[in-house]
């Protein structure tokens, strides 16, 4: 025969199952209820049941005989009847009674008589289980101690609400490591893409102070570089041909820089911008500058080489570079740039656009700071905008003393020794 269940069953099942309290580990708080209970009722024994969908489960028991298994099945238990109500369910003589007469509880030696059992109803309807005092011989119970067994549900209640707020917390807990979490990685996103778009210097400047002092730098080496012939790329190639090639130069560009110490200040169209010496005390940014342009030449000479072989329309690289004092900072609100001002920078500019495609064009400091290690070749003085001349060099590459292999842009280990000892602190990567 199907087991009787209450009206409630589904929202009853579902309650029980958010205490996660079947087949959980002991508890003294329970076991000593059982034990109180059956003192007080004077009964052999006690136990606090659950019944979920198929079975009976014992969460604590008193006096009951170890045959009986703290698991039995539904249809076969006493408390399935029990939850189905609202008030104690009394029986004086199992055996004498048509619906338990048949109980496996009748059977057991010596066999239950007597069954006094309470819902465990919840505030919100739901009878969970019971809790339930048994005798093996028939008897009733006075007044005093239904009462008394009905407190005692209430206690037995009371861990099971204490219970469903433990488990709550622990839920809240989890949800608030999680929000932790996700914002931290969120947090890591940001200032990652904040480093992206700044200098690491001035996003850890933002992020501490809010804002980013002006700077005033004595000296720096600025370089320009302009992607010669990509006007014409334009007009041959699709857009995603195009986008995919300057993405090519310009991550070579964004790499090599770094491993020089320059900073990207920004790309325009297909001009590049790059700066060295504000973020680092390195006396010899103009060195490390060169030594970079030589190896984007190089790197864009190969790339020239592939495209032609691809039947691809060719590009070349062409690099001008100025040392001199610049200012530097943040503007903008909704999309901060750094960027450096000056009248280095404009002369920086001046080099790369009075310079040649696949050359290095240099001003006269620059030249100044970098002749005893590299070949320089004059091209005297040059007039650019407004009238103003320029000394301008063509950089074509290391000294022969100084680089390896032949190769004018790979510096050998006499170049190392020299650049440290003037004082500089970063190596070259070959």
């Amino acid at each position: 025969m199907p087991s009787p269940a209450p009206a409630n069953e589904t929202g009853r099942l579902a309650a029980l199952d958010a205490l996660d309290i079947i087949d959980s580990a002991p508890e003294v708080a329970y076991d000593e209820i059982t034990e109180l209970a059956a003192q007080i009722c004077g009964c052999p024994v006690s136990y606090i049941s659950f019944i979920d969908d198929n079975r009976r489960w014992l969460k604590a028991r008193y006096g009951l005989p170890a045959e009986v298994a703290g698991d039995a099945p539904r249809e076969s238990a006493v408390c399935t009847t029990t939850i189905c109500g609202t008030e104690l369910l009394v029986v004086p003589d199992l055996k004498h009674d048509p619906r338990f007469e048949n109980s496996p509880m009748c059977r057991i030696e010596p066999p239950c008589r007597f069954y006094c059992g309470i819902p465990l109803i919840t505030n919100e309807g739901y009878a969970l289980g019971t809790l339930c005092v048994m005798d093996f011989e028939p008897r009733q119970l006075s007044f005093e101690q239904t009462e008394s067994l009905r407190r005692l549900s209430h206690q037995v209640l009371a861990q099971l609400e204490l219970r469903r707020k433990l488990i709550e917390y622990g839920l809240t807990i989890r949800e608030l490591d999680q929000a932790r979490l996700e914002a931290a990685a969120e947090k890591a996103r940001a200032d990652e893409l904040l480093r992206n778009v700044l200098p690491a210097p001035i996003a850890d400047e933002l992020k501490r102070n809010g804002s980013v002092q002006p700077k005033y730098t004595r000296s720096a080496t600025i370089l320009f570089a302009d992607i010669q012939g990509s006007t014409l790329l334009t007009e041959r190639i699709e857009p995603a041909r195009l986008i995919s090639l300057l993405n090519e130069y310009f991550s070579a560009l964004d790499e090599i820089g770094v491993r020089y110490g320059l900073e990207k200040i920004k790309t325009v169209g297909d001009a590049y911008m790059a700066v060295a010496g504000v973020f680092s005390s390195d006396r010899l940014h103009s060195i490390d500058v060169c030594l970079a342009a030589l190896e984007m030449r190089t790197h864009l000479d190969h790339l020239k080489v592939r495209c032609e072989r691809d039947g691809e329309k060719a590009v070349q690289l062409r690099i001008g570079i100025h040392t001199g004092p610049v200012i530097s900072g943040v503007v903008g609100n909704r999309r901060m740039t750094f960027d450096i001002w000056g009248d280095a920078v404009n002369t920086a500019w001046f080099m790369e656009a009075f310079g040649m495609a696949g050359r290095i064009n240099v001003s006269e400091t620059v030249a100044g700071h970098v002749q005893a290690l590299f070949e320089l070749e004059p091209r005297g003085a040059i007039e650019a905008k407004h009238k103003r001349t320029h000394e301008m060099y063509f950089l074509n590459g290391l000294k022969k003393e100084y680089s390896r292999d032949g190769d004018d842009h790979l510096p050998n280990d006499h170049f190392l020794a020299e650049y440290n000892r003037l004082g500089g602190t970063r190596l070259a990567p070959h």
